[in-house]
C-alpha cells in the first residue's frame, strides 16, 4: 500500500510517499521551513501544502515532536505553546480533508527502524533516540511499541531537561566540537542506562549520519548503534503509523 508519510520538526516539515509493504519512498522528499511562530494554525497550513504537493487522496501518517495521546499533544514540546491540549489528528485532517493519523515522532522514527531497519527482530527492551531540534526517544518490547517515553525531559542540573543540554540543536547554538557535545551526549546516555536498563539503542535523526565523529565519546555498556535509514525514518514511520490505524 502507498501512503503519505509526514514527519513534523522544529525547523522543517517533509512528506514523501512509502510502499508500506518495502518501507521505501517511492518519490522524493518533499520539504517546507517550519513556520517561525510554530503555532497551529500556520503549521496545518503547510501541513496541507505538502498534502497538496503529492495530488494525495487518503489516510495520512504524521510524526509529531510532542507527547501525544489519542491524537491530542499533552505537552507544547519546542512549539507554541498553543499546542498543548489541542487535536492535532482534528486539526490536520480539517486543514486536509483526510484521515490522519498523529504519534510522537520518535515513536514513528521507531516503527521505521523495528519494521525496516537495523532493529528488525530485536527483542527485548529497545530503544530508538532521535537527535534534533530536541531529544526524542521511542521505546519497544520485543518490537511492540510503548508510546510517549519522553527521556530528553529528564531534569539535568540547571538546563531543567536534558535536551536543553544535548539536543543537536544545543551542539549548534553554542558551537560545540563533535567532541564537547559528544560528552554531553554521553551524559544524557548514561542517565538513560541507568534508568531504563536497555537492551539496545539506536540513535535516529539527522544527527545519526554522523555517528563516527561522536561514537568514541559514548561510554556506556549497553551497545548504540546508528540507525541505517537516518532522517527517512520519520516519514516511514508516520506512513506505518496510518496504515496500523485502518480499520
Amino acid at each position: 500500500m502507498i501512503l503519505l508519510g509526514i514527519d513534523v520538526g522544529g525547523s522543517g516539515m517533509k512528506g514523501a510517499l512509502v510502499d508500506t509493504t518495502t518501507g521505501e519512498l517511492v518519490t522524493e522528499r518533499f520539504r517546507i521551513p517550519t513556520p517561525k511562530s510554530r503555532k497551529p494554525e500556520e503549521m496545518a497550513e503547510v501541513f496541507a501544502q505538502i498534502v497538496k504537493h503529492f495530488d494525495y487522496k487518503g489516510p495520512i501518517g504524521c510524526g509529531f515532536p510532542t507527547i501525544i495521546k489519542n491524537g491530542t499533544c499533552k505537552a507544547h514540546g519546542n512549539l507554541s505553546k498553543k499546542w498543548l491540549g489541542l487535536n492535532a489528528e482534528e486539526l490536520f485532517s480539517d486543514y486536509t480533508g483526510m484521515p490522519v493519523t498523529v504519534i510522537n515522532d520518535a515513536d514513528a522514527a521507531g516503527y521505521a527502524v523495528m519494521n525496516y531497519g537495523i532493529g528488525k527482530g530485536k527483542k527485548g527492551l529497545v530503544l530508538i533516540i532521535t537527535i534534533g531540534t530536541g531529544l526524542g526517544s521511542g521505546a519497544f518490547w520485543n518490537g511492540e511499541l510503548l508510546p510517549n517515553f519522553e527521556l530528553g525531559q529528564i531534569p539535568y542540573r540547571e538546563h531543567k531537561k536534558f535536551e536543553l543540554y544535548a539536543a543537536a540543536s544545543i551542539k549548534e547554538q553554542e558551537k560545540l566540537s563533535y567532541k564537547k557535545w559528544g560528552k554531553r551526549f554521553n551524559k544524557f546516555l548514561e542517565h538513560v542506562d541507568l534508568i531504563i536498563s536497555p537492551d539496545l539503542i539506536i540513535l535516529g535523526g539527522g544527527t545519526s549520519k554522523d555517528f563516527d565523529q561522536f561514537k568514541d565519546h559514548v561510554k556506556i555498556q549497553t551497545p548504540v548503534v546508528a540507525a541505517e535509514l537516518e532522517n527517512y525514518a520519520g516519514i516511514i514511520g508516520a506512513a506505518i503509523a496510518a496504515l496500523k490505524k485502518k480499520p
